[in-house]
């Protein structure tokens, strides 16, 4: 364990930080498949905006890297623009 103050204060520290940055991270892939799980076109536009605010969110914080950011976002838009818009009849 430790010994001095400073790195006392360090470890306790790291661990607040790996915590929310876990939490954070959770909150980005819950997101991400929420956009995936989505039965139809609007549904699935909606949560694309509510992920990208998550992802945006991320990468502003520094948790996740902006480039990994932009794809994944790129990959979800694609994907709800692919999606067929007969299935918005339901």
């Amino acid at each position: 364990m430790a010994v001095h103050l400073s790195t006392i204060k360090r470890a306790r520290q790291s661990k607040k930080r790996r915590l929310r940055n876990r939490m954070m991270k959770t909150a980005v892939r819950k997101a991400e498949k929420q956009v995936r799980q989505a039965e139809n076109k609007d549904e699935a536009s909606v949560r694309l905006r509510e992920a990208s605010s998550v992802f945006d969110k991320a990468a502003s914080k520094g948790i996740v890297h902006r480039r990994t950011v932009s794809r994944h976002k790129a990959r979800m838009a694609k994907l709800v623009n692919r999606m067929d818009d007969s299935t918005t009849d339901k």
